[in-house]
């Protein structure tokens, strides 16, 4: 039999998690959360964000995800370690089972992100969680290489938009694309080629982070992105391209393993949600945050769904008669 049953559950900490509890612990609906293998989600691998309302000094990504869980706690929110190892959504209630434990639900709310992807190194993903020059997120953070080079990989939209971004706060911005042609539409590719910020480096792909130990203000002795080691992919030749930063922009990947074959899905894997609301294909199933969100991928935005999604919730739960 099941541990535990639930009014509502929700998946996922991080900025779409804590606000949906937040919410939903406001309007006595007593959720449960799983926090799962990464709590807090991206942010809590991003050092400062300054993009975020209420913060005019900016506010560290970590400090910002423990101030939402504090919240969240405050209201009352259950919030477990456990991952969410296998979903059943095919009846209600729901069933969901971790590593120790089953237990059902009447709603559920999937806020299990996104995670960009890297490029095998080691070195890019190490760096992105320290500071030390590497991003996924040029909206994020572009606004930190104000006159200073950096560098894009990739060769679609993404990759092309993330580039002209950066043409606002960068001298220079040097786009990598291991073939000679760019995937991005037409429209974006004609941008980029009328922008003298942008130059190319064709047929090239990254083989090596180089760095170097920078101290800070404060003393601390950091590591830094200083160049990149590049290979060309038709001759094979080396070269090094000296940077401050470098952005990876070759597509997120959305956490949606657990619902294959259970909830719609678009081409790349993202939930899919009825137009203007965060309800999925299956009554009382709900998704906020970037797990659904391919577009602006922001943690503004990510709360905001998040708040959609308490919403969406009590009012079903109260349809259902399941609440008052």
């Amino acid at each position: 039999m099941p541990a535990s049953h639930h009014k509502l559950a929700i998946i996922g900490t991080g900025p779409a998690g804590y606000t949906s509890a937040i919410y939903a612990s406001r309007a006595n609906l007593d959720p449960v959360v799983f926090a799962g293998s990464q709590p807090g989600g991206q942010l809590t691998i991003t050092t400062e964000v300054e993009n975020f309302p209420g913060f005019k000094e900016g506010i560290l990504g970590p400090q910002l995800m423990d101030e939402m869980r504090e919240q969240a706690l405050k209201f009352g929110t259950l919030i477990k370690t456990e991952s969410i190892l296998k979903v059943d959504l095919s009846a209600r209630p729901f069933l969901l089972f971790t590593e120790h434990e089953e237990c059902t639900c009447d709603a559920l709310i999937i806020a299990t992100g996104a995670s960009a992807k890297w490029m095998g190194l080691g070195k890019d993903l190490e760096l992105s969680r320290t500071g030390g020059g590497v991003s996924g997120c040029a909206t994020c953070d572009g606004f930190f290489y104000r006159g200073k080079e950096v560098a894009v990989v990739g060769g679609g939209d993404t990759a092309l938009e993330d580039a002209t971004f950066l043409t606002k706060f960068s001298s220079k911005v040097t786009l990598i694309h291991r073939r000679d042609k760019l995937r991005a539409s037409k429209a974006m590719q004609d941008r980029v080629f009328r922008n003298d910020k942008i130059q190319f480096a064709w047929n090239k792909v990254v083989e090596e982070i180089l760095t170097q130990e920078q101290t800070l203000p404060s003393g601390e002795s950091v590591e830094k992105i200083r160049a990149l080691r590049l290979k060309d992919t038709v001759s094979g030749a080396q070269s090094e391209l000296v940077i401050d930063g470098l952005f990876v922009a070759i597509g997120h990947k959305p956490n949606t393993e657990l619902f294959q074959n259970q909830l719609p899905m678009d081409e790349a894997g993202y939930l899919q949600v009825e137009k203007g609301s965060t309800r999925t294909g299956i009554d009382g199933v709900f998704a906020a945050g970037d797990v659904q969100d391919h577009i602006y991928r922001q943690a503004i935005t990510a709360a905001g769904s998040g708040c959609m999604a308490a919403m969406d919730a009590e009012h079903w739960l109260a349809a259902q008669g399941l609440v008052e």
